[in-house]
């Protein structure tokens, strides 16, 4: 941002932002608020100015803030320069020498033509609305003249009038802005701007921060909820007539601070300007933001005594984090992060033209109000080359990587030019706070309590899973849920390109678990590992389950290689994209390599894909398939029978429903885990019931969470404790009776849940 201080007041510059020209105007010692829509003293300078400078598309004053007017508001201002220039220059329009002798021969219209050069060169400039009303009225009053008139020396003179008020009304009546308020000007009285508040509106913003904010909200949208993201910090959802996307409408705390405390954060934001982070303190985010966060309570505290400004503890709490947010953080990209009904966020090129878009749990693809700036984007993106060590120039115009904010994980990744021809653009995934669960996946309709069970004893039962899908369906939400199902006394390594499974919650939850950050599959060289070389590092570390993040290229055949030599006795698991069992197979062997052979180490595919409702409007999630890789085939396992269906998705009921193989017992693979359990050997039945027992388990979680209004039982922490008091419960049962009673290992779980609902209830 250019040094304002530099421009004489009263003054302008013209900058580029993307493939757009910005007029800045310095406005700091003007005595009244640089506002169009409000002051005719500031639209007339406005289109003085954009007569100057026609192809301008944003003007901006300066005065303490930001207050801009976008791109069309700017263009209906500079049509009106236009006109305005044109009538100035031009000879035959509006000038004594397109009247002719008329204007010699008529006193009178000499002195009419006097009012109206007046209206139009005057007025025009501060109040183009009322310039246009007071002319429709002069024209209204000579053709009233006209028709009483009888010398024909008078009726010649007043039709080349009149012919002169057309033409110029003709112009006026192009002008956007007239259209668009032709219902409203009924009664115009000139000096009430009120009607120029209804399409002029300032974008008004901090200096402290480059990223605009559409403050107002839109004109003429439909209100469809509201929400808090915090207690400072309010989101409204708008459906809107001139785009079919809602409208995410954030108002953040910057813009609801008192002068005294924007002048605090404007202040503290140059002292510690001075004081810029090294690269190295980047190596460690959390610790940087809090060396930071503790510099910059103080120094808001100091500034707060020196400028006589009381400030609360809360005070200086917000103060600082919106402190921090514009300088070492990531402006309102944190805020929208932040909300827990935002699944993505994208940036987009050209950066200072386009808001951020939001995929929002509810409305879908949304259109915000924020709209980044250049300045932020670039501070962006060489963060995130500290954060993750990694290049993003021409030569490696690709970046993976992870964000983990105070309130917020999320996995982002940026393209710039030549992949981009247009600049940086950003893509952020955000992750669940806390870990998806089954639970959680049953009460959102992702699947059915049967699924869960059948997963869960798939997971118990140390399959190999791949978890398959399109981008955006789900796949690492549902991997993250079979975490959850793995017995705490088992040991986990995952290996992964972009953290993104939720290896910190469970370690918090005392899982053994050890994440691998391994090379990003788009990358050549560098410092980092390959996935093959993790994948085959993790063999030698102990006996664990293995869990891969994304199976993207090569690192598929030391996989496979896990799957056949080192890693049989756990379960191991992936995610891959495809939309079907053999879109698996077909990218593992044809893509990426693997033996036909090798690929018969998958014991199941479990397929999500997002589904949309006939209108195009909505979008969900859901578990589609749930196959088992059959071991008898040669070559195509589709046409030789080597994919069987256990679940499929009917679109009708929306539930994914068991086949007659399940049903029947004819699944190889649940035969197979049941062969390693004495009592289930041979025994469909024993089998069966235990995966009704899980789903069952999984469907009382749900059930009573609804009933006593606490979600909190249906996340890991809970359904983590749920999971080990039924394989205690199944194992003293087992003790007790000498088989698993299925009724009995319910009844007795159903009791431990009521007794964990009343402690709940009692504390």
């Amino acid at each position: 941002m250019a040094d304002m201080t530099k421009i004489p007041a009263g003054g302008y510059e013209i900058v580029k932002e993307g493939n757009e020209e910005i007029m800045r105007v310095n406005y700091e010692h003007a005595p009244y608020s640089p506002a169009i829509e409000d002051n005719a003293l500031v639209m007339m300078d406005a289109i003085d100015k954009l007569a100057e400078n026609p192809s301008v598309a944003r003007i901006v004053f300066v005065q303490r803030r930001f207050y801009e007017y976008p791109y069309d508001q700017t263009q209906m201002l500079v049509e009106v320069a236009n006109l305005y220039s044109y009538l100035v220059k031009s000879k035959k329009v509006l000038s004594p020498d397109s009247l002719g002798s008329a204007y010699e021969q008529q006193g009178t219209l000499a002195e009419r033509y006097a009012i109206v050069h007046m209206i139009v060169f005057d007025l025009l400039r501060s109040d183009p609305l009322g310039s246009y009303v007071e002319l429709k009225r002069v024209l209204r009053a000579e053709e009233a003249k006209l028709k009483s008139a009888n010398d024909p020396r008078q009726i010649e003179s007043k039709e080349i009038f009149l012919n002169l008020l057309n033409a110029v009304l003709k112009m006026f009546e192009e002008l956007k802005l007239v259209k668009s308020s032709s219902q409203y000007l009924s009664g115009y009285n000139l000096g009430d701007r009120s009607i120029y508040k209804l399409f002029f509106r300032a974008v008004i913003a901090p200096d402290f921060m480059f990223t605009r904010v559409m403050a107002n909200p839109p004109m003429g949208g439909e209100e469809m909820e509201v929400y808090s993201i915090d207690k400072d910090t309010e989101v409204t959802i708008f459906r809107t007539n001139d785009d079919i996307k809602f409208l995410y409408h954030m108002t953040p705390p910057e813009f609801k601070i008192s002068e005294d405390k924007y002048t605090l954060v404007d202040l503290a934001k140059t002292v510690l300007s001075e004081h810029q982070p090294k690269e190295e303190h980047f190596l460690d985010p959390q610790k940087l933001r809090n060396t930071f966060s503790n510099i910059g309570k103080d120094l808001i505290r100091e500034l707060a005594e020196e400028q006589g400004v009381d400030l609360s503890m809360k005070d200086i709490k917000m103060l600082t984090e919106i402190l921090l947010r514009h300088t070492i953080g990531f402006g309102f990209m944190e805020l929208v992060l932040k909300d827990i009904r935002v699944q993505d966020a994208q940036v987009n090129s050209p950066n200072g033209e386009t808001p951020i878009f939001v995929v929002h749990d509810t409305y879908g693809n949304c259109t915000s109000n924020l709209i980044p700036a250049r300045t932020d984007t670039d501070s962006w993106a060489s963060k995130f080359r500290l954060l993750s060590g990694r290049p993003l120039d021409e030569a490696n115009p690709i970046l993976d990587t992870e964000l983990q904010l105070p309130d917020s994980r999320s996995r982002v990744s940026m393209i710039t030019k030549p992949l981009n021809p247009f600049g940086l653009a950003f893509s952020f995934r955000r992750h669940r706070d806390d870990p998806w669960t089954l639970p959680l996946f049953v009460k959102a309709r992702m699947v059915n309590p049967l699924a869960a069970g059948l997963i869960s004893f798939l997971i118990d039962g140390t399959r190999t899973l791949l978890i398959a899908g399109t981008r955006s369906s789900g796949k690492t939400s549902v991997l993250g849920a079979c975490l959850i199902e793995i017995m705490r006394n088992s040991r986990i390594l995952t290996v992964e390109d972009t953290l993104e499974l939720p290896t910190e919650a469970l370690r918090k939850l005392n899982y053994d678990i050890q994440p691998l950050k391994v090379r990003a599959a788009l990358m050549e060289g560098g410092t980092e590992m390959s996935a093959a070389e993790g994948i085959r590092t993790s063999l030698r570390m102990g006996d664990s389950a293995l869990i891969i993040g994304e199976v993207r290229s090569k690192e598929a055949i030391a996989l496979y290689e896990a799957m056949r030599i080192g890693a049989m006795a756990n379960t191991v698991a992936g995610t891959i994209h495809g939309d079907s069992p053999y879109g698996v197979f077909d990218r593992v062997v044809n893509d990426l390599g693997v033996p036909r052979t090798s690929f018969k180490a998958t014991d199941v595919i479990i397929v999500a894909n997002p589904l949309r409702s006939p209108d195009g409007l909505h979008k969900w999630r859901r578990v589609t398939q749930i196959t088992e890789v059959r071991k008898e085939w040669e070559q195509d396992p589709l046409a030789e029978g080597g994919f069987v269906d256990l679940m499929r998705y009917n679109a009708q009921t929306d539930q994914l429903e068991p086949t007659p193989e399940l049903i029947n017992g004819e699944s190889e693979i649940l035969k197979a885990i049941g062969a390693n359990v004495k009592e289930w050997v041979g025994n469909w039945d024993g089998i069966w019931d235990n995966i009704m027992l899980r789903a069952d388990t999984k469907k009382l979680l749900v059930d009573y969470a609804a009933r006593t209004k606490n979600p909190a039982m249906l996340e890991a922490a809970y359904v983590v404790q749920a999971n080990d008091m039924f394989h205690r419960i199944s194992e003293s049962v087992l003790e007790d009776t000498g088989h698993l009673d299925s009724k009995r290992i319910l009844f007795e779980w159903e009791e431990w849940l009521k007794k964990e609902i009343r402690k709940s209830v009692m504390k």
